[in-house]
């Protein structure tokens, strides 16, 4: 059984028969050289190349037909792993700037010289060069750096690719196999377009991250004392370390190593732990029991008449911290640490419990790390959150949300108003919802195993209606008359109709409905927010606040008035900033009062405020 990769399969396929490979991907690492079903040597894609381009045909000493490798890169220019680079190269030169080379390598400055060699070598033009026993591969490292931006090459630059170009549709046949240039890329699009599309001389090879295969092979190799007598962190292990490359594996080997010989307890899930997150306090685990176990009073004391939605995040929330989130869908714990979608009409407490949360658990609302999904509504939103490609602009910066969790894995991530996305993000959350991470503009791959994720909507709450003068409205769907149950039922179908099934899938059971501000809780929401204005007027200004318990009466009448409760705790917010904040600022700086008291009364059936010593 050949366990070769596909992409090493290919590229021994089409050897000899296409004159140019543009190899991208996972381009740094080592790679598997089977030398039979059972074992492999694991070396870098230079060495790999010179193996894979060994040929079938015989030369006059019964070995096999081998290319000549041309190595060059930004750096070190040309250079050859084994032999002088001149010993190759001389054949070829013009100028005989090679004649007196000794050593592994020769630098040229100048990039369309740089390429003219190139084209010499791969088109054998010199007279010299006719009885060439061998083909050659020029294998160009890192191509992109010979270039600033494959969208505006400058004269020299457009120059060295039309020689690249000319290079790859002139190569020269040698016993049946033609020379070969092989430039290694991290994205195709690093290089101008027009230099490969459409073009029947190069075959594009995709190197992707090593399979689970791959990775068994590989640590079965360099952990099996370690990993021998644990089945179950073996199984563990191999699932938790998708996406990582090989090199990195190499690396935690190291990094495990060096922390046991301080911690006989340390394991190698804990330096896997590290490896992707670094040195951070896990704050999942530092979360005090006697915390959970208060959640659901310590929420309800923030937002009000939502019990419903407080005991179903609660519950999402114990998991999150137990370590018990997805266990149902996977072993990998890759998964992020809860999912939630908030959703119902406005108002109603979706953000302010999301804040709250990150306050209680964490102790700060920073820790809540916020998206406001109207801004990436555009096509080209998700380069805003994931990262800018190569060559574009923005992409040294990265992505804003990719950076976030870098910062700050331990965090919630909220994302307001998720339907105003561009579809095509919610095509990349899929990835995080299912595996927990995602690869930015940069290549990197960022986790999000250790975040709470939350998306919030106004879904089946409202609908677009534009009359016959293009004007636009919005109608409402529910009505604070209709019961919780009726309600939470076209929120959910509106959701259902909105994301694609995959994505509902993903969300599961954790739609979060959150109810309408009914009379009963108005009443306390209005009670909760006049007491904190006092405390904060007493604690800036020194004046201490009275109300009558008439005065709160009224303003419990005019919470519960319907164009109120229909916006929700923001609707009784705005009456209290407009009927009581405002009146009251107002009173305080025409009489100039400093320290003392001031009682809010009612007197003819209006507000009224006065003085006491």
């Amino acid at each position: 059984m050949d366990k070769k990769p596909k992409w090493q399969k290919e590229i021994e396929s089409f050897k000899g028969i296409k004159s140019t490979f543009i190899i991208e991907g996972n381009i740094n690492d080592i790679y598997p050289d089977y030398i039979d079903e059972n074992r492999a040597n694991y070396i870098n894609l230079d060495f790999l190349l010179m193996k894979l381009l060994k040929t079938d045909e015989k030369l006059e000493n019964n070995q096999n037909l081998e290319y000549d490798f041309v190595f060059c890169n930004p750096v070190l220019g040309f250079y050859n792993k084994i032999n002088n680079v001149a010993d190759i190269l001389k054949d070829f030169d013009k100028s005989n700037i090679f004649k007196d080379v000794k050593k592994q390598n020769y630098k040229v400055n100048d990039v369309e010289e740089f390429s003219l060699i190139i084209k010499e070598v791969m088109t054998n033009k010199l007279e010299k060069n006719n009885e060439r026993e061998k083909p050659i591969a020029v294998v160009i490292n890192f191509a992109a750096r010979y270039i600033s931006s494959p969208t505006s090459l400058d004269t020299c630059e457009n120059n060295m690719f039309i020689n690249l170009f000319e290079a790859s549709i002139n190569a020269k046949n040698i016993k049946k196999y033609i020379n070969t240039l092989i430039l290694v890329v991290e994205k195709f699009n690093d290089l101008p377009s027009w230099f490969y599309y459409n073009n029947p001389n190069v075959r594009t090879i995709t190197i992707p991250n090593p399979d689970k295969n791959i990775r068994l092979d590989y640590i079965k190799q360099i952990y099996e004392k370690e990993l021998e007598n644990n089945l179950k962190i073996k199984g563990k292990f191999i699932d938790n370390t998708e996406s990582l490359k090989l090199k990195e594996l190499k690396e935690l080997k190291n990094l495990y190593e060096r922390y046991k010989r301080k911690d006989e307890n340390y394991t190698l899930l804990d330096a896997l732990t590290m490896y992707k997150y670094g040195i951070k306090e896990n704050m999942w685990e530092s979360i005090d029991d006697e915390v959970v176990n208060n959640l659901e009073n310590s929420l309800t004391e923030r937002v009000k008449g939502q019990d419903r939605a407080i005991k179903k995040v609660s519950s999402v929330v114990k998991r999150a911290v137990t370590g018990m989130s997805g266990l149902q869908h996977s072993s990998t714990g890759n998964k992020p640490k809860g999912i939630l979608f908030f959703a119902g009409p406005t108002g109603t407490g979706k953000t302010e419990l999301t804040k709250a949360l990150a306050e209680i658990l964490f102790g700060d609302e920073n820790n809540c790390i916020r998206f406001d999904m109207s801004e990436y509504s555009e096509s080209h939103s998700d380069q805003k959150l994931f990262g800018a490609p190569p060559g574009y602009v923005g992409y040294e910066a990265g992505g804003q949300l990719t950076n976030a969790i870098k910062e700050r894995p331990f965090s919630i991530l909220l994302f307001d108003e998720i339907e105003k996305a561009h579809p095509s993000i919610m095509d990349k959350f899929l990835q995080i919802l299912e595996d927990g991470r995602m690869t930015d503009g940069q290549g990197n791959t960022v986790y999000f195993s250790e975040a709470l994720i939350i998306f919030t909507s106004n879904l089946g709450i409202t609908k677009k209606v534009v009359d016959s003068f293009g004007n636009e409205s919005r109608e409402l769907l529910v009505s604070i008359d209709e019961t919780y149950e009726s309600m939470e039922n076209k929120v959910i179908n509106g959701i259902k109709a909105h994301f694609k099934p995959e994505v509902v899938n993903r969300i599961g059971n954790n739609i979060v409905v959150f109810d309408f501000i009914r009379d009963e809780v108005s009443q306390l929401i209005v009670k909760s927010q006049i007491k904190k204005i006092n405390e904060n007027i007493e604690k800036l200004k020194k004046i201490k606040i009275e109300i009558t318990q008439e005065a709160l009466e009224h303003y419990y009448k005019l919470s519960k008035e319907k164009n109120v409760l229909e916006m929700g705790g923001r609707g009784i917010g705005n009456m209290i900033e407009e009927k009581y904040i405002n009146e009251l600022s107002d009173y305080i700086f025409n009489t100039r009062n400093e320290n003392g008291k001031i009682v809010v009364y009612i007197e003819n059936n209006k507000i009224n405020f006065k003085r006491e010593e």
